[in-house]
């Protein structure tokens, strides 16, 4: 498991781990219970290029449909095919196997930090 205070995170429940020039991106521990019982993931296809704050997937649950924002510019450059295989990891493991896309970007654009995102969900 990743620890989540040196992750960065964006308004829409991403977490973001930067490293060199990519981001991995993933769904907050927060979002997932808010969602319940992750039960189909879609993705955005390797090699598409994405851009900051716009939508690229869709995490279905038992209570819901919620939409995955891509934080930064950029080409997918992975996705996570054991979440596509078990949409469960996004519920038990959210900052570990639960990962959803890499994007390699230019430049990062300002995220949270993890005691701003902390404050926006009333932590």
């Amino acid at each position: 498991m990743t620890d989540t205070s040196t992750l960065q995170y964006t308004a829409e429940h991403e977490w973001v781990l930067v490293e060199g020039s990519i981001a991995t991106v993933g769904i907050t521990a927060y979002a997932a219970e808010k969602l319940g019982d992750v039960v189909f993931v879609e993705l955005p296809e390797v090699g598409s290029t994405v851009t900051g704050g716009t939508v690229v997937g869709e995490i279905e649950s038992t209570k819901s449909v919620g939409e995955l924002f891509a934080p930064v510019n950029g080409t997918v450059t992975a996705t996570n095919d054991q979440v596509i295989e078990s949409p469960e990891l996004v519920n038990s493991d959210p900052f570990g196997a639960g990962w959803l896309i890499k994007v390699e970007f230019e430049a990062l654009p300002t995220l949270l930090t993890f005691a701003e995102y902390s404050a926006l969900i009333g932590e």
